[in-house]
């Protein structure tokens, strides 16, 4: 679908060229500043790279430097932007704060739509009618989504507009609406009032712009996914390629030995077996996923059970992997076709005593705030950043690990702002500014040691599962688990498809993990297969340990999800109502399909406590007739593209595959 949009382009344009009404205020030393007029303009720069217009602005303030780059794809008309502070002079700037991004949209009816974060909502989706009253949102935890979700459509007049604020740390954003303009404000660090030390300099969130101008959700949310695709996922590899799906399985619960969680039972001695059977039975995934428990705890000791207790030095156990023998199970994945995926938790720490006195660090990179169990490194220090990631590069870089794997068991926020409070002067925000952008600026650096070794140029993006899936994060990163409860119940990862699939169209989820998950027989069956296809397909099975393995269901599930991979990352259309985990009484049926090709998948979900055999659905095709074929029967069955077609699973629980011509 061509999702050009000339006023949109209009407007990038109109604005590079005079940015007095740029959407962006602030308040520099008791004085507010709305747009760029009444700066000093020092200079600016135009490049075009491919489907990207840059435009980079330098204004002068003072001892203030503000840096804008200001952004934009023709090819959807959608337009972002980042601002940047530096304190030019030789001693504190002046009194920085109220740094806010401010659109005014026109057009009548306004409705927000988005959906919630992960943990307690689950994604959830809500829609305001901005007529009845003002929404906000906020997010202090400093996982950005957790609990609510940077990501916003408005749909306003005859079109609307789709927003969104990247950045992994604090943000807010606020709707109103009054005598015909919707008003959109955003704004990252919440509370920011800061002083910049000489040579200091600081950004704000990437704030995103994106109009659509047909008033429908699925339009929407198909421009949305269609941009996010092409503009925004991380290269696969150092051929430039897109991320393309694929599958992982971690064999932790395949050593016979107790596993508490992650990989802390695997050994040098227990990953062969897995691996070999594997091979043998047809059931090779792409991706060989080791996680937690990999390391030395910071006393020396090799952790048992305590994963979470332990991290912080980022050095492989020599009791569970000797010499060179994590090595040699990296080699032997990719001598088969699979690459290999390494857990780290860089953003934690624990036993500082042990870790100073054993590992060279500073007990001053420590956050520890009396009273709060949980420790943040500060790699907004630069000294700590180095120490940091130097380690986890030597690791990766020796060990030929292809995918990094991060995650943050721990909510940062009120740590970075007891360590504001004991700072000199007025420094609210600053140990947030610093933490988030030296974050990106890790990754960075890991895709590139990956990269340099024949790795790939993503990592996988997680923090408690689904608590950093922020836009720009996502330039760099998949979620290769959108949530840690999904895995609960097939009712929420169905739930979770529907809503979230919507926003991040690369994302995973595991088919399982314990016994009882998602079938309540504690086995992967067909109806738990197809509510899985997903991007990432993160098989969790037994090849050596369980005597009663289904080999042929595992074949099915990878062979299957192989024939609808193509279709992933196109269109996605939700044809039922949205239903929270603990309804399960009716049906799910959503689809994704390729315009272009005229060609899709259809899954239709009879869910376990639904009584009726029977839901009517009408396809979202522009087509006079529409071919389907059942995946199970071969049976094909021509229907009226326009007309409500009627669909019958005979069973509770049942999952139905079809394949869609038009």
């Amino acid at each position: 679908m061509d999702y050009r949009n000339t006023s949109a382009s209009q407007w990038y344009e109109s604005m590079a060229s005079d940015m007095s009404g740029f959407p962006f205020s602030f308040r520099y030393a008791g004085i507010e500043y709305s747009g760029f007029g009444y700066l000093e303009a020092l200079g600016s720069e135009r490049r075009e790279t491919g489907n990207r217009i840059e435009n980079e602005f330098t204004y002068g303030l003072n001892d203030l430097r503000v840096n804008v780059l200001f952004s934009h794809y023709p090819n959807f008309g959608v337009s972002e932007w980042t601002v940047r502070f530096t304190n030019v002079s030789a001693g504190d700037s002046g009194l920085l704060e109220d740094a806010w991004t401010t659109l005014e949209l026109e057009g009548d009816s306004p409705v927000l739509r988005g959906i919630l974060g992960d943990h307690v909502n689950q994604y959830r989706p809500y829609v305001k009618d901005l007529q009845e009253k003002p929404v906000s949102f906020i997010s202090d935890s400093g996982r950005p989504t957790h609990v609510n979700f940077p990501y916003f459509d408005v749909s306003h007049g005859s079109g609307g507009t789709m927003l969104a604020i990247g950045w992994s740390g604090t943000w807010t954003a606020e709707f109103s609406y009054s005598n015909g303009k919707t008003k959109c404000s955003a704004r990252s660090v919440n509370g920011m009032r800061t002083v910049l030390r000489a040579g200091e300099s600081i950004r704000t969130a990437l704030f995103v712009y994106a109009p659509y101008q047909v008033r429908d959700e699925w339009y929407a949310t198909n421009f949305w996914r269609a941009w996010f695709v092409e503009c925004n996922l991380p290269r696969n590899d150092a051929s430039g390629e897109k991320v393309q799906p694929f599958s992982a399985c971690c064999i932790a619960n395949d050593t016979g030995l107790p596993n508490s969680d992650g990989s802390i039972s695997e050994r040098h001695t227990t990953w062969r077996p897995s691996l070999e059977k594997m091979i043998e039975v047809g059931a090779k995934v792409d991706v060989r996923w080791f996680d937690a428990g990999w390391y030395v705890a910071p006393d020396g000791s090799s952790p048992e059970s305590d994963w979470w207790g332990t991290v912080g030095t980022w050095v492989l156990d020599p009791v569970k992997w000797p010499g060179k023998t994590f090595l040699e199970s990296t080699e032997f994945a990719r001598e088969n076709g699979m690459r290999t995926l390494m857990w780290f938790e860089p953003e934690r720490v624990t036993d500082v005593e042990n870790l100073v006195a054993n590992f060279d660090y500073k007990p001053e990179w420590a956050i520890h705030r009396p009273g709060v169990h949980s420790i943040s490194n500060n790699i907004g220090i630069p000294e700590c950043y180095e120490w940091t990631v130097s380690r986890i590069c030597k690791l990766l870089k020796e060990n030929k690990v292809e995918i990094y794997r991060e995650d943050n068991n721990s909510d940062p926020g009120s740590l970075w702002r007891y360590l504001d409070s004991q700072e000199s002067g007025i420094r609210t925000g600053i140990t947030e500014c610093k933490f988030v952008e030296a974050h990106y600026r890790m990754w960075d650096e890991i895709i590139d040691c990956t990269l340099s070794f024949g790795g790939t140029g993503f990592v996988d993006s997680c923090a408690s599962g689904g608590g950093r899936n922020d836009l720009e994060s996502l330039r760099r990163g998949i979620p290769l688990l959108r949530s840690d409860s999904d895995r609960s119940s097939t009712s929420l990862r169905l739930s979770m498809t529907t809503s979230f699939n919507r926003w991040i169209p690369f994302c995973g989820a595991n088919t399982k993990e314990k016994a009882y998950e998602l079938d309540p027989t504690g086995r992967t069956d067909v109806y738990t297969w197809r509510a899985s296809y997903l991007p990432a397909l993160n098989v969790d099975s037994q090849f050596t340990q369980d005597p009663d393995q289904d080999f042929d269901m595992l074949r099915f599930g990878l062979n299957e999800w192989k024939q609808v991979r193509p279709f992933l990352l196109k269109d996605f259309h939700v044809l039922t109502d949205w239903h929270d985990k603990n309804n399960k009484t009716g049906f799910t049926a959503y689809c994704f399909s390729d315009p272009v090709q005229r060609r899709g998948v259809l899954f239709l979900f009879r869910m376990e406590d639904c009584e009726q055999n029977e839901i009517q659905l009408k396809l979202p095709f522009d087509a006079d007739k529409i071919t389907l074929k059942d995946q199970d029967s071969g049976h094909v069955t021509e229907v009226a593209g326009k007309e409500t077609t009627s669909f019958i699973l005979d069973e509770k629980r049942q999952a139905k595959l079809l394949w869609i011509n038009w």
